[in-house]
């Protein structure tokens, strides 16, 4: 299976408003594929040569509720310039505790299903532990995030509920600080 551009479901449609199922384990091949498939697609997103010729808008993450799919599946990729990058292929996670304090990334969010800009602070705890089925390692696992990792897992997840990050930001004052919360660059 091969994700393309054109596969992008738009915030436009009212389906990626929809709750996403629990996805059954183990496994079906067609979960493990789709799975696999959303990883590859953020994947050559970010390689600059691949995203131009093929139209992808660069991403860290997809849901795949993003390719018309309402089951709890994702796939992220955190690149880092020194070392090897964090990818999650992650099947129904969910966060079982998290921290007090919050975080936003300064310069807001963006999304592959939202074309349209919407500014502001989109506020998410500042670091997570999350229980999941990881498709890499076939086995259920516990993770922690913080940082930029714990936002975007979030983010991901924000989408099994059919929520987008702008319905986070404050519709009055978008840039608000939010008091005590830390501020990822």
């Amino acid at each position: 299976m091969r994700l393309e551009a054109k596969d992008i479901v738009k915030d436009t449609d009212p389906s990626v408003r929809q709750k996403s199922e629990k996805v059954q384990l183990p496994l079906s091949d067609e979960d493990r594929e789709l799975a696999l498939a959303l990883v590859e697609y953020v994947k050559r997103s970010q390689d600059p040569e691949i995203s131009e010729k093929e139209g992808l808008r660069p991403a860290v993450g997809i849901a795949a509720v993003q390719v018309g799919v309402h089951k709890r599946i994702l796939g992220i990729v955190i690149p880092y310039e020194e070392d090897e990058d964090e990818v999650f292929c992650l099947v129904n996670p969910r966060i079982v505790s998290h921290s007090v304090q919050d975080s936003y990334l300064k310069g807001g969010e963006g999304c592959l299903s939202v074309e349209e800009v919407h500014e502001g602070y989109v506020p998410r705890h500042a670091r997570i532990k999350v229980r999941a089925y990881d498709v890499l390692q076939d086995q259920e696992i516990e993770l922690r995030a913080s940082g930029y990792a714990a936002i975007v897992l979030q983010h991901e997840m924000d989408h099994f509920e059919g929520v987008l990050f702008y319905d986070r930001i404050n519709q009055e004052n978008p840039w608000q600080e939010i008091e005590d919360a830390e501020v990822i660059e």
